[in-house]
């Protein structure tokens, strides 16, 4: 492990939370976690039981969003009530956490890029959009954000196996990325595979602006509002890449709010870990107008049939 990683986890372990503080986190952080998951199964309950969300290759490429934001936070809500319950892992049950949690990190800007692509076609070919955003394409499509994340995650479990005494996986760690991976050629690995991300949904996001705004100057309303979905989603995005920007920002924090650390952490795993997986729920859920109509009419079945039971 590199200097900075044990110097994090020792400032860590100096300055740990006090009960009240620590479990007004915990409970903060369960709350906001079931509240988006609640929301988001709702959201997956509509688009199954619609066929015209299920053949829509826009709402396919939605619902992957909702489901890996659900399985992201999911992780990242266990793994933050770890750290102060159990606090120290077994490294190779840290790993396929970590793994897990670093596919669906790496999945979200990917599928953003994707959605954004597609209501570029939606607005810039409408005559060609059937064509070219298919169902059976839109699944492919799928498949090769989900390889991709692999292709790049995966490398670090390969090293740490090949360089990593077979005792190291039985110890216990504070789980991180940085201590289930501790070897110096991942973290060089992790920095220029998130750069290289960055640079190409970064410039699919303003392409993909740039191409509506100009057709949205001369037709209809659908391309304003394809416009607007595309800002949100570049927000959002931004949001996301703030994980790549973590590990500079934990040793900023480090160096200048040492004793403040933990607030500090626990303020950027909301920005960074939380807020991103509350926003996709607005786009569709409730911007979008065939989306929130038929959300409407499945809350108020289950109203009325709980009105119903009651009487």
């Amino acid at each position: 492990m590199n200097s900075s990683s044990w110097s994090n986890l020792t400032v860590v372990v100096e300055y740990r939370d006090s009960f009240t503080k620590a479990l007004t986190k915990n409970v903060m952080v369960v709350v906001l976690s079931i509240s988006i998951n609640y929301i988001n199964i709702g959201l997956i309950h509509t688009f199954c039981k619609h066929q015209v969300f299920y053949t829509n290759p826009r709402y396919i490429l939605f619902i992957h969003l909702v489901v890996n934001d659900m399985i992201q936070v999911t992780l990242s809500v266990i793994l933050f009530v770890i750290s102060y319950v159990i606090y120290r892992l077994q490294v190779h049950v840290c790993c396929v956490l970590i793994l897990i949690a670093l596919f669906t990190t790496e999945n979200t800007p990917l599928n953003l890029a994707c959605m954004a692509v597609e209501c570029y076609i939606a607005v810039c070919f409408p005559l060609r959009h059937v064509h070219i955003c298919t169902v059976r394409r839109t699944w492919f499509l799928i498949g090769l954000i989900w390889t991709t994340s692999m292709l790049s995650v995966l490398p670090d479990l390969f090293i740490t196996l090949a360089l990593e005494p077979v005792d190291f996986f039985f110890t216990r760690v504070f789980c991180l990325r940085e201590t289930a991976f501790r070897n110096p050629a991942i973290i060089q690995k992790r920095d220029i595979t998130y750069i290289i991300y960055l640079v190409i949904v970064w410039f699919i996001i303003f392409f993909t602006y740039f191409k509506i705004l100009f057709t949205a100057k001369t037709a209809s309303g659908d391309a304003k509002k394809a416009r607007d979905t595309i800002v949100l989603h570049g927000f959002q995005v931004l949001l996301c890449m703030a994980t790549y920007a973590e590990p500079l920002l934990k040793h900023t924090l480090w160096l200048y709010f040492p004793r403040n650390y933990t607030d500090s952490l626990f303020a950027m795993y909301i920005i960074v870990q939380i807020l991103p997986r509350s926003i996709s729920p607005i786009i569709y859920g409730i911007r979008d107008r065939t989306f929130r109509s038929y959300l409407k009419q499945c809350l108020l079945c289950k109203f009325g049939q709980t009105e119903h039971l009651s009487l």
